[in-house]
C-alpha cells in the first residue's frame, strides 16, 4: 500500500514531468492525472508491498495426474527499464507431489503477485516457476509466457504486434524431454 507520503511524491514527480515535456499540469484534463497515476501506481506495483505469496489451497488427492496445466492466463506488468507495460499470456503447468494439488484459480493469482511489480518478462518467468516450486515442490514445473512490450511498440525499434517468448523448466520438465514436448505441443502447438 503506498502511503501518503509516497502517493505525495508521485503526483509531484508527475506533475514535474508533465511540465518537463511541456505540458500545462493546471489545465482542466491534466489536473487530476498525477492523482490518478499515483493510484494506478499502488494497483500495478501492488506486489511490491505485499508479504510472500499466500494466497492459496492445497487439496489433498488420492490419484495425481502426470500433469496439470493451465494455459492462456493474461497478465500485465511492468518493464522495469522504461516502466511501460508488457502484457500477454502464460502457460503453467506442474507434475503434482505428495498427492497434493493447488486450487486452479490460484495460479492465476500467483502469476498476478509475480507480474506486479517493475520487472523483465525473463526474471517473471522464473519467479513464477521458484513460486510454485516453493509452494508445492512438485515433481516439475513449465511455465512459459508470451507478451508484447510498449517500450519496443511504442518507441525505439516501433515493432507493433512483436511478441517475446520466454520460457523456464525444472524437475521432470527439464530432464523429461517428451514431458517438454507435450506441454509446448498443448500450449504453443
Amino acid at each position: 500500500m503506498i502511503n501518503e507520503e509516497n502517493q505525495a511524491k508521485i503526483e509531484t514527480a508527475v506533475k514535474m514531468i508533465l511540465e518537463a515535456v511541456g505540458e500545462d499540469p493546471t489545465r482542466d484534463g491534466l489536473q487530476e492525472t498525477p492523482a490518478r497515476v499515483a493510484r494506478m501506481y499502488q494497483e500495478v506495483f501492488s506486489s511490491l508491498n505485499a508479504p510472500a505469496f499466500d494466497n492459496y489451497k492445497l487439496f489433498p488427492v488420492e490419484e495425481t495426474t502426470e500433469m496439470v496445466l493451465i494455459k492462456d492466463i493474461s497478465f500485465y506488468s511492468m518493464c522495469e527499464h522504461h516502466l511501460l507495460p508488457f502484457f500477454g499470456v502464460v502457460h503453467v503447468a506442474y507434475i503434482p507431489n505428495h498427492k497434493q494439488v493447488m486450487g486452479l484459480s490460484k495460479i492465476p493469482r500467483l502469476i498476478d503477485y509475480c507480474a506486479k511489480r517493475p520487472n523483465v518478462q525473463e526474471r517473471m518467468t522464473v519467479n513464477i516457476a521458484a513460486e510454485l516450486t516453493r509452494i508445492l515442490d512438485p515433481k516439475g514445473v513449465a511455465v512459459a509466457v508470451s507478451a508484447r512490450h510498449m517500450c519496443m511498440e511504442m518507441r525505439g525499434v516501433e515493432k507493433t504486434g512483436s511478441h517475446t517468448e520466454t520460457s523456464y523448466y525444472t524437475g521432470e520438465f527439464k530432464t523429461n524431454n517428451a514431458l517438454k514436448s507435450e506441454f509446448l505441443q498443448r500450449t504453443i502447438g
